[in-house]
């Protein structure tokens, strides 16, 4: 790599690559009095709004992967971890801050790549970066977002407001991410055992899956249908760590069970034919894969048709109950499956 794709940040010092990074700050919003520059940023909240907030870290090595993972891409995937989880109370993201602990071995032009995904993504769900810190690291890339929405407080969903009887629902598919993962991981290992640098990942026939794991997109969308259509949830959480392990936090926070149908619950076919290749099954990459950032929410039976004039991205896969203290799940072949909260 050339001395002009590849400058040290030693030679310009940190002072002047937060000077050069304060220049990728989203969208201006008027609520930020005070963005980057100061002590502190300044947040004024509207009358009558409370203020929400959530914070995410990425660790090199840990939650990516550098050999398989744009920079830019991971700026845009940090951002959207973060606001997601502000889409999943039903509160708007307003400000972002950023914290990064960058090795010798990450260039300007390397961080400037990750900023600029920051920005990209910052301006789509219209945030503001308004300040963060900048620190050296010894060994690996660290990243941490913060991100501070507001929302009237009625307006808020929680997860563990479901009640029985109400409708489990998803929003787009499940799976895809974690089928997007074991693409890149395939192939990152052929590239290891082939070392050659010339190496072309073969990822043509897999763009869907891939750019799920890399590039996810929060659903402002949903929100933004919450508020068209006046009918709110009554409980909603972003799938993060997979389907298992988020629906069972809405059971257990909301006092009840649930039971599933599972030939609901929907898969595109690139992730069924990923997971056929692996020869995996693809419930597990469904039911405990995560980083889809897609909405599980919970609504009244007699509301669903209802909001799915305005919204119809979404499929219903069950039914909270207070029938069974577990989550229940009906293969559609007969089998039940039974998962006691106590011991999953």
């Amino acid at each position: 790599m050339s001395k002009d794709n590849f400058q040290e940040i030693k030679e310009i010092g940190f002072t002047s690559l937060i000077k050069k990074l304060s220049s990728y700050h989203g969208s201006e919003r008027d609520e930020i009095i005070k963005g980057i520059g100061d002590d502190t940023a300044i947040y004024k909240n509207k009358q009558g709004t409370v203020s929400c907030a959530t914070s995410e870290i990425f660790l090199e090595g840990v939650h990516f992967d550098v050999t398989y993972t744009p920079l830019h891409h991971l700026g845009y995937k940090l951002v959207t971890s973060a606001v997601s989880d502000i889409y999943a109370m039903n509160a708007e993201p307003v400000q972002l801050l950023v914290n990064i602990a960058i090795p010798n071995k990450y260039s300007v032009q390397m961080i400037e790549q990750l900023y600029k995904g920051i920005d990209s993504a910052a301006k789509d769900y219209h945030v503001q970066v308004s300040g963060g810190d900048t620190t050296a690291s010894h060994q690996i890339l660290s990243v941490s977002v913060t991100a501070l929405g507001a929302a009237q407080e009625k307006e808020l969903v929680f997860r563990n407001t479901a009640k029985d009887s109400d409708i489990i629902c998803v929003t787009g598919d499940l799976g895809s991410a974690l089928a997007g993962l074991r693409i890149l991981m395939r192939e990152k290992k052929h590239w290891q055992e082939h070392e050659t640098e010339s190496f072309q990942p073969d990822i043509v026939d897999y763009e869907y899956v891939v750019k799920r794991q890399l590039l996810p997109v929060a659903r402002k969308d949903f929100t933004e249908a919450i508020l068209q259509s006046g009918i709110k949830p009554s409980a909603m959480i972003d799938l993060t760590q997979g389907l298992m392990a988020d629906l069972k936090s809405v059971a257990e926070s909301s006092g009840l069970g649930t039971e599933l149908y599972s030939p609901a619950i929907p898969i595109t076919l690139d992730t069924r034919k990923v997971a056929d290749e692996m020869k995996e099954d693809v419930d597990k990459y469904v039911f405990y894969g995560g980083e889809d950032y897609e909405m599980l929410f919970t609504m009244e039976e007699a509301m669903i048709e209802k909001f799915r004039e305005t919204f119809d991205d979404f499929a219903v896969i069950g039914k909270m109950t207070n029938q069974y203290k577990a989550l229940k799940i009906n293969t559609g072949e007969g089998e039940t499956i039974k998962i006691d909260l106590n011991e999953s």
